[in-house]
């Protein structure tokens, strides 16, 4: 399982950083894990599915 930081799914999604981590607090972007700062670590394909639903509900 490949993991990415904020940053890198602020960048696949095409939004702010600050947008993936109120994902994150919102739960509609669930961490894998956190990394040794605290913060949220994502799954590559848990990032991939919700790019598709919310490609799917009107964009992102």
């Amino acid at each position: 399982m490949a993991l990415m930081t904020v940053d890198q799914v602020a960048e696949f999604l095409g939004v702010q950083t600050i947008r993936v981590e109120r994902l994150a607090r919102e739960n509609l972007l669930v961490p894998a894990e956190k990394d040794a700062n605290g913060k949220p670590m994502f799954s590559e394909e848990d990032v991939k599915r919700y790019k598709t639903l919310a490609e799917r509900l009107g964009g992102l």
